[in-house]
């Protein structure tokens, strides 16, 4: 729970390519859901679209053995936000899921968001754990977003 998902992704990993292959996946997902996913303003898919090409990049730009990738920095401070942000401009007016439930949806990703800053930037040992709820909360809300479209 004190590495990051990138450090476990990294250079230096002891089998990065499980968390590298994870992350690739992943994004992939939310370009493909990005682009069926109809009940979604254009604006919100578009983000998730960013956020998901944005985590192929993670996966593309591994941290090295020691330090920082400025690269991979980038991709991460694009990539999350966008992930926490797509439920805003997701909402469309009487669309389902209902602008409610897509509003708390950001709001739930956006305090996960602001842990996840608060224990990265205060040097946390439990950065590992508030990444990986952050991380799972923007992976499975796009699956909760489809199944809730699909009720209507």
């Amino acid at each position: 729970m004190s590495h990051t998902i990138s450090e476990l992704a990294g250079r230096g990993a002891t089998d990065p390519w499980i968390m590298t292959t994870a992350l690739a996946g992943v994004g992939m997902c939310h370009v493909i859901t990005a682009a069926g996913l109809a009940p979604a303003a254009t604006p919100g898919r578009l983000l998730l679209a960013a956020g998901g090409v944005g985590t192929v990049a993670l996966a593309a730009l591994p941290l090295p053995v020691i330090g920082d990738s400025p690269a991979h920095v980038v991709a991460a401070t694009v990539t999350f936000p966008a992930l926490s942000l797509w439920p805003v401009l997701a909402v469309r007016r009487g669309s389902t899921p209902r602008s409610a439930v897509w509003l708390s949806a950001a709001a739930g990703l956006l305090v996960l968001l602001g842990w996840f800053g608060i224990d990265y930037f205060g040097g946390s040992s439990r950065i590992g754990l508030s990444e990986r709820m952050l991380a799972a909360a923007q992976a499975l809300w796009p699956l909760a977003a489809v199944l809730l479209a699909r009720r209507r």
